[in-house]
């Protein structure tokens, strides 16, 4: 009797399509185009008393109060240096907005699911939850991420 294979922690299969990138502590993210809604500069956050240490506050977006995920707990990271300003991307799920706070913004790359892997062996802990895969592309990686879990608590 053979032990089964293992599986990657996601449930999102491979697609082909369009994914906006961004830079957290060094490595290159992504998200699925059609989850973001906008990309902002450095906004003022409102702290949440009692709050997920994941929940970096709220963000008044024009009018609406928007949850603020800080992406580098919940990805294992070290905190963001001193006097550096998080860049927000608003992502639409469910039809509620969230934002999530990265260290810059990057380009929109189409990617191919014939190059998507499954997470590296190298991520660990609430990374390897947070990350659907990779992808492969001119010499870095590009790691997947599942939006859905970024942003649950």
């Amino acid at each position: 009797m053979t032990a089964p294979a293992r599986t990657a922690t996601s449930t999102a299969p491979a697609t082909s399509g369009q994914l906006a990138t961004f830079r957290l502590d060094g490595d290159l993210y992504g998200v699925e185009v059609e989850h973001v809604q906008e990309v902002l500069r450095s906004q003022q956050l409102t702290r949440v008393p009692l709050a997920p240490t994941a929940v970096a506050g709220l963000i008044n977006l024009r009018g609406q109060v928007v949850t603020a995920i800080e992406l580098r707990e919940r990805l294992g990271r070290p905190p963001r240096p001193e006097g550096t300003d998080a860049v927000v991307i608003v992502v639409r799920l469910h039809g509620e907005a969230v934002s999530l706070l990265v260290d810059s913004i990057a380009d929109v790359v189409d990617v191919d699911a014939g190059d998507f892997e499954s997470p590296p062996d190298t991520l660990e802990g609430q990374a390897r939850d947070l990350i659907r895969g990779a992808y492969k592309l001119d010499g870095h990686l590009l790691l997947a991420l599942d939006v859905q879990k970024a942003v649950s608590a």
